[in-house]
């Protein structure tokens, strides 16, 4: 860095959080000073009468006092995506003007003026900054200035919206004792299991009469339980790609996920599909494929919902490449909800094991299709095809081992 670059690095520290003197005060005082000294040097009493009225008005200028603030009120935690209006306050001080950066520009107003209107426009889910307002106060005559400030940023996190979707398949052996789906295990239901024998143990208001006195042999009726189905949103977050090829080598500023890509849609439907379970009294949890120490455990009721939707905004934010997936300490029976662009043979394979050890799996895809080739590229056509048709035949192994497959989510 050169000297110059150093003296005009320092000069630009020196203005901040404290009133200082403009460009306007400093040639006030060299012209009026040089004038004065030029005109008695040079016996012109014109130059005199021009600096002296510029000596006079810096000798009369009083530094500002005080400390200008600007104020926001908190934009209200439930607010999500959309238009949220809030207001800021503005306390000058001894200033006269002040100038603020909204976010649709700069504005100059009195220090002392109202309340200003602010609005604040969120169209992505995840963590953001909502609003920073940096500001700059004038006193009189434009002679002192206070700032710039850099304002504070206010951050807020938007939690994954919910939608209606249907909740997806529910499984034949569910855990739990209460719940409004059936189960295998013996229970007071109003849907016959089985007759069977009379053991020990048995309640007598179970005794089948009918058949008790067509055999001559004791038995007893069992009935289903009903129990609460016991869901698992599988999550991959290892890639997220939309439906152009060529940007998905190039990462995305500006929001947690691409917009419209593969993981806003997972996380998207993950939030939906948690939410229409848990309404109907259902457990739900959340595994990160490559992740387990992000997984949430089963859980019911709306805060639960609430615990799912930020873990999800935090799965998104840890998400990067893994070269291993897995699903881990699955509840017996479980419905598990697998959310994926299956770019990869290894979740398809995950999907097949997890589907032959007993559980009901609901892969769900989340590439949109069709895919978009690279045309700068003479060879992006048959890129794309080939990614398509290697994608058409996991989903046709995933579905031929009784895997249920959406096309497209």
């Amino acid at each position: 860095m050169s000297r110059a670059d150093k003296i005009r690095e320092a000069f630009a520290q020196s203005h901040g959080a404290h009133w200082h003197p403009t460009d306007a005060y400093s040639r006030a005082v060299w012209l009026g000073v040089g004038l004065v000294v030029g005109g008695m040097f040079l016996h012109q009493v014109e130059l005199v009468l021009f600096g002296v009225p510029l000596v006079l008005s810096v000798l009369l200028t009083r530094k500002p006092r005080g400390t200008p603030t600007v104020d926001v009120r908190p934009v209200p935690r439930g607010a999500g995506l959309g238009v949220v209006h809030t207001v800021a306050h503005l306390d000058g001080a001894d200033a006269e003007i002040a100038v603020v950066k909204l976010p649709g520009g700069a504005r100059a107003v009195p220090a002392h003026s109202p309340d200003l209107p602010v609005e604040i426009r969120r169209d992505a889910w995840g963590p953001g900054v909502d609003l920073r307002l940096d500001h700059l106060f004038a006193g009189p005559d434009g002679t002192h200035v206070y700032g710039p400030i850099v304002g504070v940023e206010h951050v807020r996190t938007i939690l994954p919206p919910v939608e209606h979707h249907p909740s997806g398949p529910l499984p034949p052996r569910p855990a739990g004792l209460v719940g409004i789906h059936r189960s295998p295990r013996a229970g007071d239901s109003t849907e016959l299991r089985d007759i069977r024998a009379f053991q020990p143990g048995d309640r007598l208001k179970r005794i089948d009469w009918r058949v008790t006195t067509r055999t001559g042999t004791v038995h007893v009726r069992e009935r289903h339980a009903e129990a609460d189905a016991e869901i698992v949103l599988a999550l991959d977050t290892r890639a997220d790609v939309g439906v152009d090829v060529a940007d998905w080598a190039s990462p995305h500023y500006g929001a947690t996920t691409r917009p419209g890509g593969s993981l806003d849609r997972a996380v998207r439907q993950a939030a939906s599909m948690a939410a229409g379970y848990l309404r109907q009294g259902d457990r739900v949890a959340l595994m990160d494929l490559s992740r387990p120490q992000l997984n949430v455990r089963s859980g019911v009721g709306r805060r639960h919902l609430m615990r799912i939707r930020t873990q999800l905004v935090v799965c998104v934010q840890a998400a990067g490449w893994s070269s291993r997936v897995a699903l881990r300490k699955l509840p017996h029976g479980s419905v598990v909800v697998l959310l994926s662009p299956f770019l990869d043979d290894d979740v398809a394979e995950l999907a097949v094991q997890t589907r032959k050890h007993g559980h009901v799996v609901l892969a769900i895809n989340t590439l949109q299709l069709p895919l978009v080739p690279d045309a700068e590229t003479p060879w992006g056509e048959v890129a794309a095809e080939m990614i398509a048709a290697e994608h058409r035949l996991r989903l046709r192994r995933m579905a031929e081992h009784g895997v249920a497959v959406t096309r497209e989510c």
